[in-house]
């Protein structure tokens, strides 16, 4: 027999990916959506300074990227109040999450993360063989003491939280997640993802010293700084940590476009704050949309909503599918209960003006 030989590993996996993007659903409907909603990227773009040193440094492609992303590492560590031993920039969260698992995650070690939390760190445990522990969310919130006291029953290696939550939008304060790392077990790191901490309260931000070596906080520039499509993430741990992805990463995986783009969204922070206030007036918007339609939207410290469809699953997969063929795209949790909500990103007053058309038609055929 000829062709490739894979590994008992990977033929044990099942042939999906995490997500279906948006342009494959609008290839098989033969159409563009009216109103992109489910990704939560940022609809109201970068900033004019990203995209001004993006454009210039374009005529730069000729190079590889600095593999040590130096500048934009500096430029982090001052934004981070931490040194530039303890910042790491790589593919977007998803490249880092990936890596980070590579690093800790043999075949048969444990893990332990939220049943219905991000599913692409699921599917990097998975790729290389570990364990995933799930624990139910508690309120339509991550419980931080329930993964804690499973991490201690099953000697898990990483514990993933992230704060804000992605999909309830809910959060922890950033004192509470400092405390609850006393009770993180020996030789067990907490994953600290905070890719929506840009549109969270004050305080959400936990008060960490990025020396500590419990713990790995990874953010993104996919979401405040609309720059989703530029794949660019970074971490922030200790530095002994921090070298370690040095072993593994692909140094030339962060191209110069991209760090240029980013160097330069960081410091322009009255664009950051425009965002905040666009993403603040849109929240209202779609709690008062869902409001209007009978329904509940739960609070959020992100750049989306979850509203709650009032009765189970299957009638919230109806309404998302009715929304669907309506032209706007939404997501929705999959694991009970929180599968009773659709979520909805924050978008511009037309595409929420879309949203308030569509949604009470919605909700008649989903009750039809």
């Amino acid at each position: 027999m000829t062709g490739p030989r894979y590994t008992d590993l990977v033929n044990s996996l099942p042939s999906t990916v995490p997500f279906v993007g948006p342009e494959e659903l609008e290839r098989s409907r033969g159409t563009p959506f009216r109103a992109r909603l489910g990704a939560n990227e940022s609809l109201f773009g970068p900033s004019p300074a990203a995209v001004k040193a993006m454009q210039a440094e374009a005529l730069e492609i000729w190079k590889y990227g600095d593999p040590t992303s130096h500048d934009l590492r500096a430029a982090l560590a001052d934004h981070m109040q931490a040194r530039v031993e303890n910042i790491l920039v790589g593919e977007g969260i998803d490249g880092l999450l990936g890596n980070l698992v590579r690093l800790l995650v043999a075949p048969g070690d444990a893990v332990v993360t939220s049943d219905g939390a991000y599913p692409t760190f699921n599917y990097h445990v998975a790729g290389f063989g570990g364990v995933l522990h799930k624990v139910p969310y508690r309120d339509d919130r991550e419980d931080p003491a329930a993964l804690l006291t499973r991490a201690k029953e099953v000697d898990a290696k990483l514990v993933y939280l992230a704060n804000p939550d992605n999909p309830m939008g809910s959060w922890h304060p950033g004192t509470d997640i400092l405390a609850a790392l006393d009770d993180l077990p020996d030789g067990c790191l907490l994953l600290l993802d905070e890719a929506y901490i840009e549109f969270a309260p004050t305080g959400v931000a936990a008060p960490l010293d990025a020396d500590d070596p419990r713990v790995i906080r990874i953010r993104t520039f996919s979401k405040g700084y609309g720059m989703a499509g530029a794949r660019i993430g970074y971490a922030v741990g200790a530095p002994d940590l921090i070298r370690a992805f040095d072993r593994i990463r692909n140094h030339f995986g962060m191209n110069r476009v991209a760090q240029a783009g980013a160097l330069a969204a960081l410091h322009d922070t009255a664009w950051l704050a425009h965002v905040q206030d666009q993403v603040a007036t849109a929240r209202a918007r779609i709690t008062a949309i869902a409001a209007d339609n009978g329904l509940v939207a739960l609070p959020s410290a992100t750049n989306f909503v979850a509203v709650d469809c009032g009765a189970d699953g299957a009638f919230a997969t109806r309404v998302l599918d009715a929304l669907l063929a309506r032209g706007v795209f939404v997501r929705k949790p999959v694991v009970p209960p929180q599968d009773r909500c659709i979520r909805i990103s924050c978008g511009r007053p037309q595409d929420l003006d879309v949203l308030a058309e569509t949604l009470p038609q919605a909700l008649a055929a989903a009750r039809d």
